[in-house]
Formats: C-alpha cells, sequence, structure tokens
C-alpha cells in the first residue's frame, strides 16, 4: 500500500489520480518511459543515485498529454519535471512548457545531434525540451544465418533486395524452414517497420506516400519477404525469445526487445543496420526527451535534474541500466555487455550511413495515435496475411488515415514535409 509518509503528500495525490510511482522523492517526474515493473525498477535505482529527491512517475501516452495541459491551465501544477518521447512533448511547446533555451546554453556544447536539437525547438526558434537517451531497430543475425549469406551479399550494407535473397537461401539451407523472423505479434512492433523502414526506403515518406505507386512496390516486396519468414512471427511480441531459443535465427526489431538475445553466445552473434531501399536507408529515429511544465514546483531541482542527465556519465549507466543509447557526445566504454556492444555498433552505423532517411514516430497524435498505427497494422493483416488487392486496400486504408489527420488538423512529421495539415497524396 502506498504511504504519504516517505513519499511526501504531493507524490501521495498523483498516485490517487491514477499516477504509478513506488520512489522516494518529492518532486513528481512524470513519464511515459521505463514503465514495465523491471525497467521502472532499474530506472529509479539510477534516479536515486543521480538526483536524489525526485520521485518517478509513470503514465501511458494517451493521457500523458492531457494531465500536463489540465494541471498548467489550471495553474495548480505539481509535476516539476516531464520526460517522453518527441512525439509527446512536443506537442506541447510552447504552451504548456518552460522555454529551455536558456538551460541548453548553459550546459554548453555536449554533443548533441543537430538534428535532436532541431526537434527539440518543436519549429520555433526556442528549446523546449532537452535530448535525453535514444534508441532505434537493427537486424540481429546469429552465426547459423550467416553461413548462409549469398555470395556477395555484405550483411553490413544490405539492401532489401539482398534481404530477400538471404532470407531465401537461409530457409532453403533450413530444410525449408524460415530462419528470419519478424514482430508481428499483439503486442509486437512491425507497424513501426513499415512506418519507418520499408515506406520510407521505398517511397521517401510516410503518410504522404502511404498510397502512392511506390508504396504498391513496398508491399509486394513485403509479401515476398513474409513468405520467407517463420508463420510463428504473428505471436512474436519480443524477437530477442524465438532468437534466444533457435526458433528464428535472424530478426528485425527495437534495440531493447533484442539485447538479451545475444546474452548466452555473444561471440555468435552480430548485429547490423536496417537495408536500404530505391529512396535510401529508412530508419527510425527514437528520440527521448527530458522537459519542464510551466508553473511547476521546484525549477531549479527540474533543471539540476536535467543537467545530470545531460553528462556523458549519467547516459552511460541509462544505456547500461535500461538499454537506451546516448543523446550526446558519450564514448561507448568497452566494459559494456556484449550485446550492448553489438548494439552501439550498429546503431553508429546505420546513423552514419550515406542517404539515409530519418523518420519519427506520429507526433501529436495523442490518444489517436494507436488508431494511425492501426491502420498500417490493418493493413499489413489485408495485403500480407490476407492476400488483399494491394491499391485497393491502399486506397481504403487512405480514407481511413486522412480522416484522422483530417479531425486533428496535425501537420506531418518526418519524413514527410512539415505542411501546416498533413495530407495523404
Amino acid at each position: 500500500m502506498l504511504r504519504a509518509t516517505g513519499l511526501g503528500a504531493a507524490v501521495f495525490a498523483a498516485a490517487c489520480t491514477g499516477f504509478s510511482t513506488t520512489g522516494n522523492g518529492s518532486m513528481i517526474f512524470l513519464s511515459t518511459q521505463f514503465r514495465p515493473t523491471d525497467e521502472v525498477e532499474r530506472f529509479r535505482a539510477l534516479l536515486a543515485r543521480t538526483a536524489p529527491g525526485v520521485a518517478y512517475v509513470t503514465i501511458e501516452e494517451s493521457p500523458f498529454a492531457n494531465r500536463i495541459r489540465t494541471q498548467v491551465s489550471a495553474g495548480s501544477n505539481r509535476i516539476g519535471m516531464v520526460g517522453g518521447l518527441h512525439g509527446d512533448l512536443a506537442p506541447l511547446a510552447p504552451d504548456y512548457l518552460q522555454d529551455l533555451t536558456g538551460l541548453i546554453a548553459d550546459l554548453g556544447p555536449r554533443g548533441w545531434s543537430p538534428d535532436h536539437l532541431r526537434l527539440a525547438r518543436a519549429g520555433t526558434d526556442r528549446t523546449w525540451y532537452i535530448p535525453w537517451a535514444t534508441a532505434t531497430y537493427l537486424l540481429a543475425a546469429h552465426s547459423d544465418a550467416l553461413a548462409h549469406l549469398p555470395p556477395g551479399v555484405d550483411p553490413e550494407a544490405l539492401t532489401y533486395d539482398r534481404l530477400l535473397d538471404w532470407a531465401v537461401a537461409a530457409r532453403r539451407a533450413n530444410g525449408n524452414r524460415p530462419m528470419l523472423g519478424l514482430p508481428a505479434g499483439p503486442k509486437g512492433l512491425l507497424h513501426r517497420f513499415t512506418q519507418g523502414y520499408l515506406l520510407p526506403s521505398f517511397t521517401a515518406g510516410q503518410i504522404t506516400t502511404f498510397r502512392s505507386a511506390e508504396a504498391v512496390t513496398a508491399w509486394q516486396y513485403f509479401r515476398e519477404l513474409w513468405a520467407n519468414c517463420a508463420p510463428a512471427s504473428t505471436t512474436y511480441d519480443f524477437m530477442q525469445e524465438p532468437l534466444a531459443s533457435g526458433e528464428v535465427r535472424m530478426a528485425w526489431d527495437h534495440v531493447v526487445r533484442l539485447a538479451q538475445a545475444p546474452q548466452r553466445d555473444p561471440q555468435n552473434w552480430r548485429m547490423f543496420p536496417a537495408p536500404r531501399g530505391p529512396k535510401g536507408l529508412g530508419y527510425m529515429a527514437v528520440l527521448l526527451g527530458l522537459g519542464i511544465p510551466k508553473h511547476g514546483p521546484e525549477p531549479e531541482l527540474a533543471q539540476r535534474t536535467i543537467s545530470a542527465f545531460s553528462q556523458p556519465a549519467a547516459q552511460i549507466e541509462l544505456l547500461r541500466s535500461n538499454g537506451f543509447f546516448p543523446a550526446v557526445g558519450a564514448a561507448i566504454p568497452g566494459d559494456l555487455p556484449p550485446a550492448v556492444r553489438l548494439e552501439a555498433d550498429a546503431v553508429r552505423r546505420q546513423q552514419q550511413a550515406p542517404g539515409t532517411i530519418v523518420s519519427l514516430p506520429p507526433v501529436g497524435l495523442g490518444q489517436r495515435e494507436g488508431e494511425v498505427s492501426k491502420v498500417f497494422q490493418d493493413t499489413f493483416r489485408a495485403i500480407v496475411l490476407g492476400g488483399a488487392d494491394i491499391r485497393n486496400t491502399l486506397d481504403q486504408q487512405a480514407k481511413v488515415l486522412q480522416g484522422i489527420l483530417d479531425d486533428l488538423k496535425v501537420p506531418c512529421w518526418a519524413p514527410d514535409p512539415p505542411a501546416a495539415r498533413c495530407r495523404v497524396v
């Protein structure tokens, strides 16, 4: 049972309004990140070492923005600091977040990516959050799959056609049992593959090009790739589990959902950047940020906490504890777990590859983000699993997608151009 003693009355009050919290502290740090029990426990331990006096409170993405808007508008904000994805924070600027332009200037040059600093300005000339950590999605492969690379195929510089060749060769060499798996289970992130990888690589867009001729080609390709995927992929939520068990020997997934696969025999594993398509190497950048809501308590403590988490040492500790990579120029140490080192090298190669097309998860959709993700999920189920006509399916789903965007009246997000209203062409 949660007690007010030790947590403080403010944290107790937050718990009564539906927040999940158990850490010590007085200032509330509200975040959409690290909600699973093991992740939040590891992060609270890091927070206690890095910034004592702060209580880490988690909340789902859908009610996050409404909670901030409601408390700031009422002038009775009990939340001192917020953390979340770019898509969680950018819609709150500038009305609900403090201007942190002065803070980031005071912090000095710490090696933030220019792209991340641009995102933190949310289309203005001011900084509304401080880039905190990054993540992305990669390919992982065991030596059993690497043994079946076709001649001349470089896994460090795959194209989608070469990935298909590899999947076919591995299947044939494995008694016609596919070695490739994808996270198409109920909680899997396969929709991020289509949003941030496949479609940008084939069409250079995500939303505006949703029903383009190039998108038809992308979905035709996906059918061929899926024919060489393990049928049980429709049950896979976290690819590290079937990879570790040997059900599949190569897979694509979020770095956090791949990290445990190489633990037993890391010498037999490799991690690779995503493949390249006709338009370039599309990949999704998952950027976490730290902000301060307006009218919040203890703004100086919030600024000190942000400063502490912007230190390279704290960024490396977050990588060790929760698997998110530094947003500042922190050298990756050699004593990290082998899987993390594998991922760090692949993340760097992916970011530095020529001709990249960087995508973001949907921005500004609030509680309706799930509806947009469902469009991509339904499109996959219809075309790839159900064999539906590609052109008709894209036209039908484009109407659903445009209806959501028309209701919300939001601009597009990368890689689509930032028009005032996001439209499927």
